[in-house]
């Protein structure tokens, strides 16, 4: 009887300390954290002289919007593997604000990446070839960018709509900043607030800005 009336008593305390870890994921989840804790402004963007699609807004702005926009419908988080490369329904992964991001700006990144791919297969990972994923891994796309866009400092320099990209995770740059004026990130993540102060959270290994090195798409 002793026994059972300490396991209901550990039962207990379980219980609550889940309720706590799953309050404090949801504290930062939605962006309360820094509401209440945080002091943010918002800054300029360095516009592209480029306007892809032509809509009146250059690339640097589109992108930023782009991002703005995927949050904005605040995705879930799942990894899923889909026919058509595209996700189908509500889930999605970090790598799934990159491709909308820039199709805001006029750019089918897919087929960027596809393209790159099948041509230049050794600059990639082995198991590439797969046009359902390939564009939606984060490696691919680092090897992408590397190739073939501005790649800037890791530690500076960075403007809103720049791509961010970390070991296991990527990222954009936003025009919200913190009290020390370091930039916000933009990015779906399991964990963390859409929008939040977490730029260097982790090791940065790629810092990107639309603008293809030959001028050309």
């Amino acid at each position: 009887d002793s026994i059972m009336r300490l396991f209901l008593r550990f039962g207990n305390y379980l219980v609550l300390f889940l309720i706590l870890i799953l309050t404090v994921i949801s504290f930062y989840k939605t962006g309360l954290y820094d509401k209440i804790f945080k002091k943010s402004s918002t800054i300029e963007i360095i516009k592209s002289d480029i306007d892809k699609d032509n809509d009146g807004i250059d690339d640097y702005s589109d992108i930023l919007e782009g991002a703005k926009k995927f949050i904005k419908s605040e995705p879930k988080y799942k990894s899923k593997y889909y026919n058509g490369g595209y996700p189908t329904d509500e889930y999605r992964v970090c790598t799934d604000l990159i491709w909308y991001a820039l199709d805001n700006a006029g750019y089918d990144f897919k087929t960027l990446i596809d393209e790159d791919i099948k041509t230049n297969k050794d600059a990639y990972d082995s198991d590439v070839g797969d046009t359902n994923i390939d564009f939606r891994r984060v490696r691919n796309i680092k090897v992408y960018l590397d190739r073939n866009v501005k790649s800037l400092s890791l530690d500076k320099d960075f403007n809103p709509g720049d791509i961010i990209v970390y070991k296991n995770h990527i990222a954009i740059v936003s025009d919200k900043v913190n009290s020390k004026g370091k930039n916000y990130i933009i990015h779906q993540h399991a964990f963390y607030n859409y929008e939040d102060d977490g730029l260097f959270r982790d090791k940065i290994i790629g810092h990107y800005r639309w603008e293809f090195k030959d001028g050309n798409e």
